[in-house]
């Protein structure tokens, strides 16, 4: 029998596909109104905000792949928030240690380990 999905992974999982789905939408908008972004950069924001969501889903489906995947994702914006205001490496960093507790207590593994098989 599967282990129940911790609520905490829950929640993550639904914020990662929601940040991935929004960020993406906000930054497609924002690249067709600057018009001088570079292709790249769009490609860059696609990438980014797919792999949020990605991340998400397969946290749903017990994947442990994806909470690696997930925490990649908040390390990468740790990483682009240093060219930034100290604030906001401060809050991603946070973030990041944050959902690695939550993806990496106790409960979470069992849940994670159900869905090797699937």
């Amino acid at each position: 029998m599967p282990a129940k999905r911790p609520i905490p992974v829950t929640v993550l999982a639904w914020l990662y596909i929601a940040v991935g789905v929004v960020s993406t939408s906000f930054h497609t908008k924002e690249f067709i109104v600057r018009y001088n972004s570079a292709p790249g950069e769009f490609a860059l924001i696609c990438v980014v905000g797919l792999a949020a969501v990605v991340a998400g889903a397969f946290m749903l489906r017990a994947q442990s792949w994806a909470r690696w995947l997930a925490l990649a994702w908040m390390a990468f914006h740790v990483a682009i928030s240093t060219t930034g205001p100290v604030r906001e490496i401060v809050v991603h960093s946070l973030f990041l240690v944050l959902f690695a507790y939550l993806l990496f207590r106790p409960e979470a593994p069992a849940h994670f380990r159900s869905g090797r098989a699937a």
